[in-house]
C-alpha cells in the first residue's frame, strides 16, 4: 500500500490499463484530478472539447476505430446529461466507452442542497445506456473498480460503463494498492457448448445453400468468420455496421442489400454479431430454413426467432469451432466465385443509378486510402453509403445504428483521427447534423486534429422533408434550415474551408484536403436528393408501406 489521493489512484489505474487519450471537459469538481493528469502529462493525451458530448463521441470515435476503451471525463449534472447522447450511441453499437463522472462533495450527496451541479442519482440517470456503474468512497476503492469496469468493457456486450468520484475523495490521500489489470479477459468469456457447435456444425456442413449474417459484434473474429465462410461457399451478409468484417472485394463478401433478395433461397442462416432486426422483423426466416445464432450476451432477445442453436459464446470462439468441425460434415461443394459475383454486379447495376449519390459515394471511395476511416452521419449521402460505399477492412467504416443520433459523425470522427493520426479520416455529413457539433471544429483546430470532414448542403432536414412530402401530402413544417457559408465558417476557426459542386470537383477537393495538416470542410451544395431507401435493409416502418 501507498498514500495517494484518489485523483492519483484513478490516473495511475487509468495508465495501467493503457489508456492513452482522454477527451473531456474541466470543472471544479474535477480540478484535482486535472491537476493529476497534469502530473502525467507525458503519458497521457488530455483533449479538452467543447461540450460533453462532443468529448463522449470523440471517445467513441477512438474505441470503435481501435477496438481499445475510449474515456470521456465530464462534470456532474449537466455534463452528465450532456454526454448522454453519445453513451445512448455507444450502447446501442455496443462501443466501450469508459465515462467518467465528477460528483458534489461527499458530505452533501443526497440532502438535495442545492450544490452546484447537483443532481440525484446519477448512476441511476445513467443506467439504461451504461452495463456497469461504480462510485469510489475512498482512494483505496480506486483500483479495484476500475478493474472491475475495465473487465466489463473488454468480456461480453461491450458496451459503456460509468463511474464516478467525488471531489474530497479526489482530493484527500488514502492507502492505496494499484492493481495490475486482468491478465487474459477470454478467460473470462463464455464458453460454447461442444454438444451445441456439433449439432451446428453439421447443420452447416449438410446445408445446400448456407449463409452467413454477421454485425457490428463480428470485429475481432475476422480470419474465423472467413475461414467458415470459404469451408462452405457460403455468402456474408455484413450489416452496415459490420461492413469491413471481409474485403468487400472477395467474391464471398455483400451487403445486407443482396441479403434481402436471397434471403428466401437459403436452407440454413448463422447469424453472428448481430440483432438481425432488418431480417427476422421485417424479412422471416425463410419456410423451412435452420437458424443459427452465435451472441455473445445471452441476455440478447430471442424474441423475432428462436434459433435451432443457440450458442452463447464471442463470435471468434464459436466461428473457429463451427470452421473446424463443418469440415467433418461438409458435402463436395464448388466454388461460388463467378455466380456470386455475378449476382454483387447486378445489385450494384441497380443502386448505382441512384445519382448523383453514386458518383459522389464513388469518388470518396476512390479518393480515400484502401484503410481509411470513413464516418457517416444520418444524411442521404450516409444511408447511401449503408450500401453504395464498399468497404475493404475491419473498423474503417462506421454508421450511427439504429439510434440514429444526429451529430454523431463530426466528433466520432474526430476521435478516430486523434487514434489514427497517420490514416487518412473522413466524416460525410448533411448540413442539419453537422451544426449539432460543429463547435467542435474548435477542438480540432486546438489539437491539430487534421480531419477530412465532406458536408452534404440541401438547407433542409432531408428525411424530414421527404417523409412530409411522401407521406403527410407534402404539408412541410419545420424542415428547412437556415446555413452559414461553411467555407467562410470553416475559416473563422482556422480550418480549410473549400467548396465542390460536382463528384469531379469533390475528387479534386478531397485531393487538397488529405494534404492538409489543418482540419478541412469542404462544402458540397446540392439539391433534393433521390431516396436512397429502396436498397436500405431495413425491417419495419412505421410509415404506410409501399412508398420509399
Amino acid at each position: 500500500m501507498t498514500q495517494m489521493s484518489g485523483a492519483e489512484a484513478l490516473t495511475q489505474s487509468f495508465i495501467r490499463h493503457g489508456v492513452d487519450t482522454i477527451f473531456c471537459l474541466p470543472g471544479a469538481q474535477l480540478d484535482y484530478l486535472f491537476d493529476a493528469f497534469h502530473k502525467e502529462r507525458d503519458r497521457l493525451r488530455i483533449i479538452h472539447t467543447r461540450h460533453e458530448q462532443g468529448a463522449g463521441y470523440m471517445a467513441m470515435g477512438y474505441a470503435h476505430s481501435t477496438g481499445k476503451v475510449g474515456v470521456c471525463a465530464v462534470v456532474p449534472g449537466p455534463g452528465v446529461f450532456n454526454v448522454g447522447a453519445a453513451l445512448c450511441s455507444a450502447h446501442g453499437l455496443n462501443v466501450p466507452v469508459f465515462c467518467l463522472g465528477g460528483q458534489i462533495l461527499s458530505q452533501w450527496m443526497g440532502k438535495g442542497s442545492g450544490q452546484l451541479h447537483e443532481i440525484a442519482d446519477q448512476p441511476g440517470v445513467v443506467a439504461s445506456v451504461t452495463k456497469w456503474r461504480g462510485s469510489a468512497e475512498t482512494p483505496g476503492d480506486a483500483p479495484a473498480l476500475i478493474n472491475e469496469a475495465f473487465a466489463q468493457l473488454n468480456t461480453g456486450r461491450r458496451q459503456p460503463v460509468y463511474f464516478e468520484m467525488a471531489p474530497d475523495i479526489m482530493r484527500d490521500p488514502g492507502e492505496v494498492t494499484l492493481l495490475d489489470p486482468v491478465a487474459d479477459y477470454g478467460a473470462l468469456e463464455a464458453e460454447p457448448d461442444d454438444d451445441a457447435i456439433e449439432q451446428a456444425a453439421a447443420m452447416i456442413g449438410n446445408a445446400e445453400n448456407p449463409a452467413i449474417f454477421v454485425g457490428g459484434g463480428i470485429f475481432g473474429a475476422e480470419a474465423e468468420l472467413l475461414a467458415l465462410a470459404e469451408e462452405v461457399q457460403a455468402p456474408v451478409f455484413m450489416s452496415p455496421q459490420g461492413q469491413g468484417a471481409l474485403d468487400f472485394r472477395h467474391y464471398l463478401a455483400h451487403n445486407w442489400t443482396l441479403g434481402r433478395d436471397m434471403w428466401p433461397e437459403f436452407d440454413v442462416i448463422v447469424a453472428a454479431g448481430s440483432r438481425m432486426l432488418a431480417p427476422l422483423a421485417g424479412w422471416k426466416l425463410p419456410a423451412g430454413a435452420k437458424y443459427i445464432r452465435i451472441d455473445v450476451d445471452p441476455k440478447q432477445s430471442l424474441d423475432l426467432a428462436t434459433p435451432d442453436v443457440h450458442l452463447v459464446a464471442p463470435a471468434k470462439t464459436a466461428l473457429g469451432r463451427l470452421a473446424t468441425r463443418a469440415q467433418r460434415h461438409n458435402r463436395k461443394r464448388d466454388n461460388r466465385k463467378d455466380e456470386l459475383n455475378a449476382r454483387k454486379k447486378a445489385k450494384e447495376d441497380e443502386y448505382f443509378g441512384l445519382e448523383p449519390l453514386a458518383s459522389f459515394a464513388q469518388t470518396l471511395r476512390r479518393e480515400l486510402d484502401d484503410d481509411g476511416i470513413a464516418c457517416w452521419g444520418v444524411t442521404q449521402m450516409g444511408f447511401y453509403a449503408q450500401y453504395g460505399y464498399p468497404v475493404y477492412g475491419p473498423r474503417t467504416s462506421f454508421h450511427a445504428g439504429f439510434q440514429g443520433t444526429l451529430g454523431y459523425a463530426f466528433p466520432t470522427a474526430l476521435g478516430a483521427k486523434v487514434a489514427h493520426p497517420d490514416k487518412q479520416v473522413m466524416a460525410v455529413v448533411g448540413d442539419g447534423g453537422f451544426m449539432f457539433c460543429a463547435n467542435e471544429l474548435a477542438t480540432a483546430v486546438h489539437h491539430k486534429i487534421n480531419l477530412v470532414t465532406v458536408i452534404f448542403n440541401d438547407s433542409h432536414f432531408g428525411n424530414v422533408h421527404r417523409n412530409q412530402k411522401l407521406f403527410f401530402d407534402g404539408r412541410h413544417i419545420a424542415d428547412q434550415l437556415s446555413n452559414p457559408d461553411f467555407v467562410k465558417f470553416a475559416e473563422s476557426f482556422g480550418a480549410m474551408g473549400l467548396r465542390a459542386e460536382t463528384p469531379d470537383e469533390l475528387g479534386t477537393a478531397l485531393k487538397t484536403a488529405f494534404k492538409a495538416d489543418v482540419p478541412v470542410l469542404i462544402e458540397v451544395p446540392v439539391g433534393e436528393l433521390p431516396s436512397p431507401w429502396k436498397y436500405v435493409p431495413i425491417g419495419r416502418s412505421m410509415y404506410k408501406e409501399g412508398k420509399d
